[in-house]
Parts: C-alpha cells; sequence; structure tokens
C-alpha cells in the first residue's frame, strides 16, 4: 500500500480508531494484523515471502540463544544471513549478474545469449531482510535477548509505518516499545500530524512536480543539451531526498500516532559541507546499519591504513550495490569511496579553515549531483552521455532553459524553482532556529506555516500515486 494512495487514507484512520480502543494487550495483534494487510495489498504472494524470512530468523536466532558450542551459534547465524541473502540474490541480482554474463560473453566470444527483463522485485525487501538480520546478529553478539514470540518478533519486522521504506529499525529500539502501554497524548498526536503533512508535501509537491522533468531528461539524455543535463541532476538531488526523507517523515509521524517513536533518519544532508558531514546526517539508520554490520566486521579502522581504505571503500560499494543491482550503482557508490578515502586523507594533512565552509557547501551539493546521475543513469552508455556533455564545458544556457521549459511548460519550471527555494528556507530554518525565538512563533507562525503546506498540497500536490523511489530497493 503506498502512503499516497486513497486506500491508505481510508486505512490509517480505521486503524488508529481501533488501536486506541482496544485493550492494551490486544493492540499489538491489531498491528501486526494490519501491518500485513497493508503489505498484501502490493502483492499477497510477497507476504508469504515477507513470513518466510521471518520465521527463519525468529527460529534461528532462538537456536543461537540456546546453542553451548561456538560452532553451533555460527552455524545458526549464518542460517540467517544466507537465507536472507539468497533472498535478495534471487530477486535483485539474478537478473543483473546473469545479463552482465551474457553481455560479456557476447561482448568477447561472439555469443548469442539474450539478456533477461528484470523482475518484480518485493517491496521494501533490502529493508526488511537488513532489519531482520540486525536482529540475529545482535543475539548472536549477546546485545539483545531471542524474542520468545514469533508474532512479537513478526510485528517488529513488519511494522507498516517503517516496513517498506526504513527506517531500518533496530530491535533493542523498537520492540520494546509494543511491550509498553502507551496513553493517546495530544502533543504526541499533533507533533506526528505535522510530520506527516510535511512529509506528504514533500513528497507530492515538491518531489513529484520535479519529477516532470528529471524522468524525461534521464529517459533519453542525448537528447539534451550539457546544462540540461546537470539541472536535472541537481533537481534529482533535490527530488531523491524530498522522496525519501518524505517517507521517513510519514512513517515516523504515523508511528507517533500510535504512541511509537522511530529513529532518526535523516538531519537535513543538504546542508553539508564535506562528503563525511553528508554520511552523518544522511538516511542515518542504514548508514549506521553498515557501518555497524559490515564497516566494522571487516576490520574498521582498527588494521593498517591500506586496509583501512579498502574497507571504506569496499563499505560504499556494497552499499551502491545494495541500492540497486547495476553497473550504475557500483559507480555510484565506487565514487563516494573514493572520495570519502581523499577527504579522509586531507583531514590528516590539512585542517579546513572556517571561510572556506562555504565552499566545502559547494563541493558537496557539486559532487552529491554528480554522483547521483550515476544513481539515477539507466545504463553506463547514458552515463557516459550525461558526463561528456557536463565535463565538455559547453553550455548552452539559453538552449537548455528551452529545453527545460519545453519538458513542462514556464509555470511549472518556476514552481519547482520556488519550491526549492521554499525547502531550503524551511530546513534553514530547522537548522538554526532562526524564528524559534519570536513570540509569536508558537501560536501564529507555526500553524500558519501548516495550514500554507495543507493547501499546497490541494493546490500544487500531484495525487497520482506516484510510487516512492525507495520501494525499488
Amino acid at each position: 500500500m503506498q502512503f499516497n494512495s486513497l486506500h491508505f487514507v481510508f486505512f490509517l484512520p480505521a486503524v488508529f480508531v481501533l488501536h486506541w480502543l482496544l485493550p492494551f494487550r490486544y493492540r499489538w495483534l491489531l498491528l501486526l494484523a494490519a501491518s500485513y494487510y497493508f503489505y498484501a495489498i502490493c502483492n499477497p504472494l510477497f507476504s508469504l515471502l515477507l513470513l518466510g524470512t521471518t520465521i527463519i530468523d525468529w527460529y534461528a536466532a532462538l537456536k543461537i540463544e540456546q546453542a553451548v558450542s561456538p560452532k553451533n551459534k555460527k552455524n545458526w547465524l549464518l542460517l540467517s544471513i544466507l537465507s536472507n541473502l539468497l533472498v535478495l540474490a534471487g530477486f535483485k541480482y539474478s537478473v543483473f549478474l546473469y545479463n552482465s554474463f551474457a553481455g560479456a560473453s557476447n561482448a568477447v566470444f561472439d555469443s548469442s545469449y539474450s539478456l533477461l527483463e528484470n523482475i518484480l522485485i518485493p517491496a521494501g525487501l533490502s529493508f526488511y531482510t537488513f532489519q531482520s538480520m540486525s536482529y540475529t546478529i545482535d543475539v548472536y553478539r549477546g546485545k539483545t535477548a531471542a524474542e520468545p514470540n514469533a508474532a512479537r518478533f513478526a510485528l517488529f519486522v513488519s511494522f507498516f509505518p517503517q516496513l517498506v521504506a526504513g527506517p531500518v529499525e533496530r530491535y533493542g529500539q523498537l520492540a520494546p516499545q509494543f511491550k509498553t502501554e502507551r496513553l493517546l497524548r495530544p502533543e504526541l498526536l499533533l507533533a506526528g500530524t505535522r510530520l506527516m503533512l510535511w512529509g506528504f508535501f514533500k513528497k507530492i509537491v515538491i518531489a513529484d512536480r520535479l519529477a516532470e522533468f528529471v524522468n524525461p531528461v534521464f529517459a533519453a539524455p542525448e537528447n539534451f543539451h550539457g546544462f540540461t543535463l546537470l539541472a536535472a541532476g541537481f533537481f534529482f538531488v533535490v527530488q531523491v531526498y524530498c522522496d525519501f526523507s518524505g517517507y521517513s517523515d510519514i512513517a515516523t509521524g504515523c508511528a507517533r500516532w500510535f504512541g511509537y517513536e522511530l529513529q532518526l533518519n535523516w538531519r537535513r544532508p543538504l546542508f553539508s559541507r564535506s562528503l563525511h558531514e553528508f554520511w552523518s546526517r544522511n538516511h542515518i539508520s542504514l548508514t549506521s546499519w553498515f557501518r555497524d554490520y559490515l564497516y566494522i566486521p571487516l576490520g574498521g579502522s582498527r588494521c593498517s591504513k591500506s586496509r583501512w581504505r579498502m574497507n571504506i571503500f569496499l563499505t560504499f560499494l556494497i552499499s551502491g550495490l545494495w541500492h540497486g543491482a547495476g553497473w550504475t550503482f557500483a559507480a555510484w557508490g565506487a565514487m563516494h569511496g573514493i572520495v570519502y578515502i581523499i577527504e579522509t586523507f586531507l583531514a590528516e594533512k590539512w585542517k579546513r579553515p572556517a571561510w572556506a565552509n562555504g565552499f566545502g557547501w559547494i563541493y558537496l551539493i557539486g559532487f552529491h549531483t554528480l554522483s547521483l546521475i550515476a544513481f539515477r543513469a539507466g545504463s553506463m552508455h547514458d552515463l557516459g552521455i550525461f558526463y561528456s556533455r557536463i565535463f565538455s564545458g559547453q553550455f548552452d544556457i539559453a538552449s537548455s532553459l528551452i529545453e527545460l521549459r519545453t519538458l513542462n511548460d514556464l509555470f511549472p519550471l518556476l514552481l519547482s524553482l520556488v519550491l526549492i527555494v521554499f525547502l531550503f528556507i524551511k530546513e534553514m530554518h530547522e537548522e538554526k532556529g532562526i524564528l524559534n525565538k519570536l513570540p509569536a512563533f508558537e501560536n501564529w507562525l507555526r500553524p500558519a506555516f501548516y495550514i500554507l503546506v495543507f493547501a499546497g498540497l490541494f493546490l500544487a500536490g500531484q495525487f497520482n500515486s506516484n510510487t516512492f523511489i525507495y520501494f525499488h530497493f
């Protein structure tokens, strides 16, 4: 089920009312049933896959806790990890690996292997498998006790607000909340409503408006000038941020309606002044997952400098492939790994002066734009067109403005630019607290802002139930 669908408009209030009418001991069962219904709406068969991986991880964790010998513990952990990775490989990477082999064989040996079409990937597959794996790993490490109740563990894996696109929660943070009785507090309900309103605005108004310019450019980059391609890349930077952080805002706000807190997933990453700072602010739950369950087990920084840098690079490369099965995603991850290592090297040799912070922001936005072009490009061939035309330095800005206008006329283009400015002003206020000290902020300015956001949803929103970008991952 999509957050931005008519179905969700009826689903959420119904579950909310039933949740608070039921006695506490039955509420978690309602949430479990609602979560599986929420997921099954997309494809009922995929809910069986979710159930299957959940049962394996639940049982493996119990066996890990009960095992006496380290070898048995490790074997049950391997069962959990391998079962999740095999599911991921089967749905996300099998076609990519076959087509890569077929393409290489056709080019080198003049064979005639036909390429396969991509198969349908279950929504949220990468998110819930990672969340479930983190649980069994934490049980193995002794950081959390195994959950004896399979249904309660199933709720942790499938909790509908964050099931499809995160945040990627840890068992020790989310699961205990389901066992503690919560009260319906007006301030929490109001805070959740604000978050959902802003999340819907970022998705339906900003992200989906920008998609009208991004999609046609990335679909046929050979038809556009370099400046148009660069502008589309920057539009995609804002689009993907609003799309994904918008989902997280809706998920967090929705969870607050039921009295639960999800972890912070975004902290205004577009204000970062280095790649290091960016990854401390961007998709925080996934970044910390790769740190704790991949980077540190590889050796982290507790090794030689060359091995340390290799660990960083491998973490970013695998992170890129986690986002999608394609060489463009690998290129995106490799670019971030290389630049992150370069920043680390420079930080050891040179202390950046305060006056360089402004240049740091320009550098970060520039690199982020260029790297996300690789993330979004349909193929390595398309990526080559983007980079060759952007780096040619031959920008015909007048022609590019005409190209952008012809994509969706002048008014939608101007509206998109205004919305980008509006987003940055809102985020600047969150970053600096510019208006917080004004006497009228709580009583007048904040309510007026959310009334404006609510009106903007209907005046400028795209109510086409456009899929959230990260549903594909």
